[in-house]
């Protein structure tokens, strides 16, 4: 998830439950990039005990050539190519979920990744721009240059996050292709995944937003799928978890307010599963310093510490993140756990 899963993010994750692998942050790739060094860090000081793919956004072949020989001197488990990103300051650009209204340019540069990584290449793609006319044609595409891992999310760029879920657009994916197939958007809840792999066949699924909301749910998703019972988490269980990611996303050189403001990027969509009127939500907003913070956390949370998180997000209760993606996440980059 863009200016989400940086390194501090991936070991508070990997404390709750690690996913199979994660994907970096895209690497914005163009004539004047070099490889962003707190991405790279996410690569390099990996102490996860997962994989890590690469993932880049881009569309120029000599400079992603360029960035994937030296991407590749580092411990990556692969390259991953994004044709998800719905952000328009990113699709105007012709890349991410822009590159999805030309599939002559993807062949182009599929083929082109292709002979320039010897090991994993994955691609994460939406449906399509506006429809799903290209769909086809671009599976094809994902066959024809042998993609290792395809990860779909089920709505077109034009639909940002808004629509529901095409799932039955992820399981024709799974028929077409001959590489495992993960499904994403809207993965709520380990039972949500659950009914998703049912569903649509896939050989796992990719969550954003809702690790950021619920950092057990890959765990929980092993649970369930092992046949065991999901762990219970409750109030005093995300309580832990905010301080948790608050340290370890903290550092010298940031400002108190301006870390507040970063912790609230995050618990925008916590704040989904304390309370259905989205009172913690209001209150966090408000704050400026870490004892206000916490005062509201502590209110909200520590009252009742034995109730539960909601298991889903609260109906109507609206994560306003501080990017142009909701998923900055869902969107751009994300974890997986395959089933």
């Amino acid at each position: 998830m863009q200016d989400v899963t940086d390194l501090a993010f991936m070991r508070v994750i990997a404390h709750y439950g690690a996913p199979d692998y994660f994907f970096t942050e895209f690497f914005r790739v163009h004539s004047q990039s070099r490889p962003e060094k707190h991405i790279v860090r996410s690569i390099a000081e990996n102490t996860t005990g997962r994989p890590v793919f690469a993932q880049l956004i881009g569309e120029d072949i000599h400079h992603l050539n360029r960035t994937v020989k030296e991407l590749l001197a580092l411990p990556v488990a692969g390259i991953d190519l994004n044709l998800g990103c719905p952000a328009p300051k990113v699709y105007k650009k012709n890349v991410g979920g822009g590159l999805l209204r030309d599939p002559a340019r993807i062949d182009e540069i599929l083929g082109a990744l292709r002979a320039a990584v010897p090991g994993l290449l994955t691609v994460k793609m939406r449906l399509g721009f506006e429809d799903t006319a290209h769909f086809d044609r671009i599976l094809e595409l994902v066959d024809r240059h042998k993609v290792d891992l395809l990860s779909v999310h089920g709505r077109t760029v034009k639909e940002m996050y808004r629509s529901e879920v095409r799932y039955e657009c992820i399981a024709h994916a799974v028929t077409r292709v001959r590489c495992p197939v993960l499904a994403n958007g809207n993965i709520t809840s380990a039972a949500k995944a659950a009914s998703v792999l049912a569903s649509t066949g896939a050989a796992g699924v990719m969550i954003g937003r809702h690790a950021i909301r619920n950092p057990w749910i890959f765990h929980q998703c092993r649970e369930l799928l092992g046949g065991g019972t999901v762990t219970r988490i409750t109030l005093a269980d995300v309580r832990g978890y905010v301080e948790h990611l608050f340290e370890a996303t903290r550092t010298d050189t940031i400002p108190e307010r301006a870390h507040v403001n970063k912790m609230k990027k995050y618990l925008n969509f916590v704040g989904q599963g304390v309370d259905a009127d989205g009172a913690f939500l209001h209150d966090m907003r408000r704050t400026a310093t870490r004892a206000e913070l916490f005062a509201v956390c502590d209110r909200h949370l520590m009252t009742a510490p034995d109730r539960e998180f909601a298991v889903e997000p609260y109906p109507g209760v609206i994560a306003r993140p501080n990017c142009e993606t909701p998923d900055g996440s869902d969107g751009c980059s994300l974890e997986t756990v395959t089933a």
